[in-house]
């Protein structure tokens, strides 16, 4: 296993370049940098992303399209519009196509609550791009402050 230091920069090229630890964490910066077209562009399109829990949001959610666009798209209308939402990538270990990724989410719930969680993300890369997440976070806090 490998453990680099995540303020250094991934390889430049794109999803399509670089090996799987750049794949996520270039993912991770994308969210940070709302950088929406990277991060459409960092699946497959078979993709399934997995959410843990009991919310709206939890299960399996399977293909680009989806998690983009209903799962990440469901979780933005979440919170305030126009407030910052802070990510922090703590640490990232890689091993082959499997990436284990924590962040830091802070921001602002649409209610004006504020969301503040640790997250943790195990990544699956397949020529490229990531072709599945099993994300894992404080569900509790999610439905106290983004599903009261």
């Amino acid at each position: 296993m490998t453990a680099a230091p995540v303020t250094a920069d991934p390889a430049p090229g794109g999803p399509a370049g670089g090996d799987a630890r750049a794949v996520a964490v270039r993912y991770v910066k994308a969210v940070r940098d709302g950088d929406a077209a990277m991060i459409r562009d960092s699946f497959a399109a078979d993709a399934a992303w997995y959410y843990p829990g009991s919310l709206p949001i939890s299960g399996e959610w399977r293909g680009r399209d989806r998690i983009v666009d209903d799962f990440l798209g469901g979780m933005a209308g979440r919170l305030q519009a126009g407030a910052p939402l802070l990510i922090e990538l703590t640490d990232v270990i890689a091993e082959g196509p499997r990436v284990v990724a924590t962040w830091t989410s802070r921001g602002t719930a649409a209610n004006g609550e504020p969301y503040d969680n640790r997250c943790l993300g195990i990544f699956e890369v397949r020529d490229g791009r990531i072709s599945s997440v099993r994300e894992y976070a404080d569900t509790d806090h999610v439905a106290r402050v983004l599903f009261p």
